[in-house]
């Protein structure tokens, strides 16, 4: 089943104006407020969660996306700046809530200037709605079970650095027991959200990831692993997202990994 759809800049100019779409902005408000499209109201992805990083209650964030316009009627549009990580766990939140119908622009915000589409400069009032949520607990992962998926594969997004265990970076440094890491930033190419499938297929299998697998993906709060869901989701692969992530993982005084003291000597080594 498909759960979202990757649509030009074009098709979302086109689109701007129908009653059938609503375009949603997860960026910051004041990113927002530096330009957006005609009609995009803003849903910041910060304003999902709570003071300590946690996503909000079902009951809550249905309450806040509904307030933003969103219901069975519309179908949501997303954009973002260059990394698309808060388009990817926005497209997530919604999906995980129920929502088939999600649709990505494949371009980021910056392409949109420079092709020369339209900016605006005013808030959007959203006219709120009711939005209903029907959650797919198999899209989500807590922490107990990230604990108990031993046969899943752990997919680490965040940098080589943070992954390796690099001091400095996190309060306990590495990563989660038999985790393989594949940076965020593999996901997407050329300027474009995300990579081909072809292109997605040939990086996962090279990692070990195959459609056969479950797939958890995970980072340190969860933003980055929503490329990973993203990608895995579009081939059709059994995947899952862990928001509560390594952030949460170490916080719970969980083992972790770390490779950078072999990494580094290795490196000694071969000097």
């Amino acid at each position: 089943m498909n759960l979202f759809r990757i649509v030009s800049a074009d098709w979302v100019e086109k689109h701007l104006e129908s009653p059938d779409f609503l375009v949603l902005d997860p960026r910051s408000a004041v990113r927002y407020m530096a330009g957006h499209p005609r009609n995009a109201v803003n849903l910041s992805v910060a304003k999902l969660r709570d003071a300590q990083g946690n996503l909000l209650p079902n009951e809550e964030l249905a309450r806040r996306i509904g307030k933003a316009g969103l219901d069975a009627k519309r179908a949501p549009v997303i954009y973002d700046n260059a990394d698309g990580r808060n388009a990817a766990f926005l497209a997530w939140i919604l999906m995980y809530l129920g929502r088939d119908d999600v649709h990505l622009m494949e371009s980021f915000w910056e392409s949109w200037i420079s092709d020369g589409h339209e900016a605006f400069y005013r808030p959007v009032r959203p006219e709120p709605r009711e939005f209903v949520a029907n959650p797919r607990g198999e899209l989500r992962t807590n922490l107990q079970e990230m604990q108990n998926a031993a046969g899943a594969k752990r997919i680490d997004l965040r940098g080589a650095d943070e992954f390796s265990g690099k001091p400095d970076l996190d309060e306990r440094p590495g990563h989660i027991p038999g985790a393989v890491n594949l940076p965020c930033q593999e996901m997407g190419a050329a300027g474009r959200l995300l990579k081909s499938n072809e292109q997605l297929k040939e990086l996962f299998l090279s990692h070990g990831i195959s459609a056969k697998d479950r797939a958890i993906a995970y980072c340190r709060t969860g933003l980055r692993a929503a490329l990973g869901f993203l990608a895995l989701t579009q081939l059709g692969y059994n995947a899952s997202l862990y928001d509560g992530s390594y952030a949460e993982w170490a916080r719970s005084g969980l083992p972790v990994e770390s490779t950078f003291e072999e990494n580094e000597k290795g490196e000694r080594t071969h000097v």
